[in-house]
């Protein structure tokens, strides 16, 4: 992490009309990072988000940009950061009298900076890069929200911003398109190394793609740190805000939340300590081969994780317990359970993980190249649940294999 923050918030204060939305916050962004921004309805949230590119100014407090206040910027300074920014409208904002590239070409054109062939090769290399180039002509409405959304981020992208902000960007979507969205978010940020803030009130899922979390309440920042710093708050309001949004089941895959999960690891690690019971766990991941998501697309491989967890319950006895760890991971809790029985335990899941998929998926992923990783680790007695769940990750090896051909 950079020691410098790329975007700080000093004591930032506004009000619109008698409502003081914003009561002196403090928060900073760092580069290269998607920082997300939770919090209850009417929080600030928006507001904030606004102050962050610049379409609101602040009453009071500053804001900085690389260590630079804006209110001392001049005006050709402030422009200049200006076109650093992108925005992704929670309802996209497309045009519906632009089709996919006229909508892509927006920001360019508007600028009026690049030549008419600079703009199309702009625009096209964005296409090509989204896998959108067999949409280019067509229009909004002859789209699915999923595809619109990644139309809005090409939009975003192709000015090649430093920071792109999220307003809810998976509000009144269904948990694969929802999960999908996260995972576009996260695999383009890490292709395009941009500075990302998404204003989410989505729990737990987006501790999955951020990693730096901050929570306003009445217009303050409660807390800000990583998602597990942010998880594990022993803040009566941040615990009264992520348990009441919590389920006891991953909306996605129906298997166990995170929550649910590192109780059950706490229980297991006191039952060895106290009595010498050992546990193991299992670390899955599953993650597409290169070029696989730019075949089918995000949503594809969110279905895939959900026919996987399916998989790896039906595996499992009834005191194991699967949750799900990133929006790619799940860990498995093997209770009395050794190394060597673990690895058996991966055994049978590689063995069954081709027909199981076929059966439940049908064509739907015929061409999509994926793999299983697997990593083991048996708990010792003065083990940290970091550790172990580290040990696990650093043992991975791969599992299973499915290539684009077969």
């Amino acid at each position: 992490m950079a020691d410098l923050p790329l975007i700080q918030l000093q004591d930032v204060v506004k009000s619109l009309g008698v409502q003081r939305v914003l009561d002196g916050v403090s928060l900073s962004l760092y580069r290269g990072q998607i920082t997300a921004i939770i919090g209850k309805s009417g929080s600030g949230k928006s507001v904030l988000l606004k102050h962050i590119i610049g379409l609101i100014e602040p009453d009071g407090g500053e804001i900085l940009f690389d260590g630079k206040p804006r209110s001392s910027m001049d005006a050709a300074e402030r422009s200049a950061v200006k076109r650093k920014f992108s925005y992704v409208f929670q309802d996209t904002a497309l045009f519906d009298f632009l089709n996919v590239f006229e909508n892509i070409a927006l920001p360019l054109t508007e600028r009026h900076v690049l030549s008419k062939a600079e703009v199309a090769e702009r625009v096209r290399a964005k296409l090509s890069q989204l896998d959108l180039h067999d949409v280019e002509t067509k229009y909004p409405s002859q789209l699915s929200g999923g595809m619109k959304k990644r139309v809005a981020l090409a939009r975003a992208l192709v000015t090649e911003p430093e920071i792109v902000l999220f307003d809810e960007p998976t509000t009144g979507l269904d948990p694969i398109r929802k999960n999908a969205v996260h995972s576009m978010i996260l695999d383009y940020q890490r292709r395009f190394g941009f500075t990302g803030v998404v204003v989410s009130h989505e729990i737990p899922e987006i501790f999955f793609v951020a990693q730096r979390v901050a929570m306003i309440d009445e217009g303050r920042i409660l807390i800000e740190g990583t998602p597990d710093e942010v998880q594990s708050s022993s803040s009566r309001e941040v615990r009264n805000f992520i348990e009441g949004l919590e389920t006891p089941r991953d909306e996605l895959t129906g298997i166990d939340s995170a929550a649910i999960g590192q109780t059950r690891l706490l229980q297991e690690m006191g039952r060895l300590q106290r009595f010498r019971i050992p546990f193991s766990i299992v670390l899955l991941a599953v993650e597409a081969l290169d070029g696989a998501d730019r075949i089918v697309g995000h949503m594809a491989g969110q279905a895939l994780f959900k026919a996987f967890a399916g998989h790896v319950t039906h595996n499992t006895y009834i005191t194991d317990t699967c949750f799900r760890h990133a929006i790619n991971k799940i860990i498995v809790v093997l209770p009395d359970t050794g190394e060597a029985q673990a690895r058996h335990f991966c055994g049978k899941l590689a063995r069954t993980l081709r027909s199981h998929i076929a059966q439940t998926t049908g064509d739907t992923f015929k061409g999509f190249g994926f793999t299983v990783n697997a990593g083991v680790a048996q708990a010792k007695i003065d083990s940290s649940l970091p550790e172990l769940i580290s040990e696990a990750d650093q043992s991975k090896t791969v599992l299973f294999i499915s290539r684009e051909d077969s």
